[in-house]
């Protein structure tokens, strides 16, 4: 059989994103036993500099071994029990996700719809919570990475702790990129994934759990139905205060030790400075893409600087544009899921990868492909708003 070795291209769509070389470089070290005390200093190094980004005092943060899916299963089979009242907002794709893992649980599920482009509605939560006697769990997404809609999360922590409901947020496509902080905005359970705007491959799901979900962890009437998942078992491992750790199971190595460089990395720029790094980015996109004609899906006000979703044109078919980025460009986007399939692209700006030159890499590449694509579209020009975006941007901070 041949040797693989894949082409590199400039991962543009809704993850994973491109790696640092220092990531990768770091994922390369010598392998360390679970129980080794250097590799156990790796664990409480990485637990200190995610307790700094999520901005929590909680022990109980750590990275799930697997991806953002995890961090969703461990969030909710962790506080779910069965017969417990979940409400789920649903506002694209992965609101949908929640409510399938959360009834998995054999909690009862209460989805609220809203319609996907927009924010979830806090007055519709309320409205819900005000039916049922108890609630356990209010779950949501923060950045829904199907739409590109960013939703504010305070309004909605207070209405579900004015329930005495645990809140559960979903930062997958946010943590890193955009302004999130947990113990000040009151989200009880939140995770994450490491293939988008901490700038490592996937195949880690960091999370913390704040002082509610840690009682209800601490008082369940049934075990999780995942041992894997299991917050009891695995912060026993990873948040022991003595000197003897339980072992769990056999932690991924090499990506521990990428994450911890990714954090190093993200800690060496500043968080505030790679969440304004990324306003920029985003900014300058909006820009260049309405200048050629396109528009943008999400609400104006609550859009997703990490990802931007933008409506094919009509008559422009999906899938040969972003074939031809790839082939001729090396860049991949992505495109719709579930009711959206064909109607949308999703463009990343995560991570590394968010970059005004990747931004008038993309536009330019972008253009040439409609172009030869939709003849009949009418095409501005897109670097020179991107351009002009960003000048713009740059002075407003300045």
């Amino acid at each position: 059989m041949r040797e693989f070795i894949p082409q590199e291209r400039l991962l543009l769509g809704a993850g994973p994103s491109n790696a640092n070389p220092r990531v990768l470089r770091a994922m390369t070290q010598p392998l360390l036993g679970y129980l080794d005390s250097d590799f156990l200093q790796l664990l409480d190094d990485v637990r200190a500099m995610l307790k700094s980004l999520f901005h929590t005092h909680s022990d109980l943060t750590l990275a799930v071994s697997g991806t953002g899916t995890s961090g969703m299963e461990a969030s909710l089979c962790n506080i779910l029990e069965p017969g417990d009242l979940a409400i789920v907002a649903v506002n694209g794709f992965f609101g949908l996700r929640m409510t399938d893992i959360a009834s998995r649980c054999g909690a009862t599920v209460v989805q609220i719809n809203t319609e996907w482009g927009r924010p979830v509605d806090p007055e519709a939560i309320k409205q819900e919570l005000a039916k049922h006697r108890r609630v356990k769990a209010v779950a949501l997404v923060h950045g829904e990475t199907s739409t590109g809609v960013l939703t504010p999360l305070e309004e909605i922590a207070d209405l579900a702790h004015s329930y005495d409901a645990t809140y559960i947020v979903d930062a997958v496509t946010s943590l890193g990129g955009v302004d999130i902080a947990v113990d000040d905005w009151g989200v009880d359970v939140c995770y994450s994934g490491t293939q988008k705007c901490l700038g490592c491959p996937p195949g880690l799901s960091p999370i913390t759990f704040g002082d509610r979900a840690l009682q209800i962890i601490n008082t369940r009437q049934t075990k999780p139905h995942s041992f894997y998942l299991d917050m009891a078992l695995l912060g026993a491992y990873w948040a022991s205060t003595t000197t003897r750790r339980a072992y769990h199971h056999t932690a991924p190595t090499s990506m521990l030790y990428g994450l911890r460089e990714g954090l190093r990395i993200i800690f060496e720029e500043g968080p505030e400075q790679r969440v304004r790094r990324h306003q920029a980015s985003a900014q300058s996109l909006r820009s260049g893409l309405e200048a050629l004609g396109l528009k943008l899906f999400a609400e104006n006000g609550y859009r997703l600087d990490s990802l931007t979703a933008v409506y094919i044109p009509d008559s422009i078919e999906d899938e040969p544009v972003r074939r031809a980025l790839v082939k001729d460009y090396n860049i991949e986007i992505g495109g719709g899921l579930g009711e959206l399939r064909g109607k949308i692209w999703r463009i990343g700006l995560m991570g590394e990868n968010a970059t005004h030159g990747n931004v008038l890499f993309l536009l330019s590449a972008l253009e040439q492909v409609l172009n030869r694509f939709g003849s009949h579209l009418s095409l501005g020009n897109g670097v020179a708003a991107a351009e002009r975006a960003l000048v713009a941007y740059q002075a407003s901070i300045a």
